[in-house]
């Protein structure tokens, strides 16, 4: 598998970013959809609105989030393994438009797709 990475969607595209996919749930404010240069929006995979709005990217909840979100992942296989199969041949960067770079559902998905 080649690189899976995340980067957060106000960051500048860049040529070794690969196959770009925006796993954010809503669009991104302030971002253009042309600006953003994405290959896929997959809503699907993000978050479920209940647990979204539960978390509020409160870094305290993060661990449990982690979980939670994991287990949303589990009914996920076929969207999982698509961005798998663009992983085997190219670099993979999840976008997401949370300010934390360290606590966001990118984070928690580039783990499952890597396990």
């Amino acid at each position: 598998m080649k690189t899976i990475k995340t980067k957060r969607i106000y960051e500048d595209p860049a040529k070794h970013d690969g196959y770009r996919i925006l796993v954010d749930r809503i669009w991104p404010r302030g971002v253009s959809k042309q600006d953003a240069k994405l290959d896929d929006w997959n809503k699907n995979i993000a978050p479920s609105e209940k647990l979204r709005k539960w978390f509020d990217h409160d870094p305290d909840k993060f661990e449990e989030f982690e979980e939670k979100y994991q287990k949303e992942l589990e009914n996920k296989s076929e969207d999982l393994n698509r961005i798998r199969e663009h992983a085997k041949s190219k670099t993979v960067t999840l976008l997401y438009g949370a300010k934390d770079t360290k606590h966001n559902q990118a984070v928690v998905l580039k783990t499952v797709l890597e396990a």
